[in-house]
């Protein structure tokens, strides 16, 4: 029947997926790599293609352990549009910034 629990098939708590550590110690090599590259080039403009094929233009204006933040440029398409500025015939550029996890991260080219 639907939406019935299921019993637990794996009572010892084995797990079902583990990741090799060679791949392990592989993404943490590259996590390093890239977190070097986007410190070199902080508050320059870039343009950032992730693995899902999406481009983003702007500032990187900060990095952490697991995300890039990116601050969109003007006119970008992820930027937001604010209605309160279109009342007055104006298009404004709302300070929005984009957090993009590392490991996503295909491509960051210097603009």
């Amino acid at each position: 029947m639907y939406n019935q629990p299921v019993a637990n098939s794996n009572p010892a708590g084995e797990a079902v997926y583990q990741m090799e550590p060679a791949m392990v110690e592989k993404l943490h090599h590259m996590k390093e790599h890239i977190h070097g590259i986007c410190k070199k080039h902080m508050h320059r403009p870039v343009r950032v293609q992730t693995t899902h094929g999406t481009t983003f233009e702007g500032y990187i204006i900060h990095i952490d352990d697991v995300h890039l933040y990116l601050n969109p440029l003007p006119g970008h398409v992820r930027g937001f549009f604010n209605p309160l500025a279109a009342a007055q015939q104006q298009y404004a550029y709302n300070n929005v910034i984009l957090p993009l996890v590392l490991f996503n991260l295909l491509t960051i080219a210097l603009l």
